[in-house]
């Protein structure tokens, strides 16, 4: 794992304390766990959570499967780079990306240089069981999800690896994959 030079504020009597490090962006395929890690990752320090999907649904007015529909794929993606240029605004929280913003090239900068990127990962297959979960996904519409995971990460699992921290999310309890980000910032 690769760690990103942040203070020592644990408070030693907590065991976890506040993290002073400013937003912590987690990055990563889709069906990785981003906002159910983020939302117990977040109450775990003690921060407000952010889900970058539901901020861009909230500002659009539709789902994101509606706006990729009508609008197309760059229309999405310039939305999703305004909301989450919003949600790093220098202060201690917690964001879930959807899996293709650490992909554009402005929006990865914007999270390396503002916040503390996240990487969470996992097998293929770990990440098919998962997305077949929820048919909400506009890049697995019509497809095999075996197949375009695994070009997915052919092709985003070098960007992806650009974040500071690498956290591996396998079929253990997200808890785990909790501890592992806390360990891996200090907490």
């Amino acid at each position: 794992m690769l760690q990103s030079p942040v203070p020592d504020t644990t408070d030693k009597r907590e065991g976890h304390g506040a993290w002073a490090g400013g937003p912590i962006v987690l990055v990563g395929l889709m069906g990785v766990g981003k906002s159910t890690v983020g939302r117990r990752l977040a109450q775990r320090l003690a921060l407000p959570f952010a889900d970058a999907d539901n901020e861009i649904e909230s500002a659009a007015g539709m789902s994101i499967p509606e706006i990729f529909d009508r609008f197309g794929e760059p229309y999405f993606r310039a939305g999703e780079r305004r909301v989450i240029a919003r949600l790093i605004d220098g202060t201690p929280k917690i964001i879930a990306t959807g899996g293709g913003a650490f992909v554009q090239d402005d929006t990865r900068a914007l999270i390396l240089a503002e916040a503390t990127a996240v990487w969470l990962h996992a097998d293929p297959d770990v990440l098919v069981d998962r997305v077949r979960r929820r048919d909400t996904r506009p890049l697995l519409r019509g497809r095999d999800p075996g197949e375009v995971l695994g070009e997915l990460a052919r092709v985003r699992n070098p960007l992806y690896a650009q974040a500071h921290i690498h956290v591996l999310s396998n079929r253990s309890p997200h808890e785990v994959t909790v501890a592992a980000i806390l360990k891996a910032i200090g907490r």
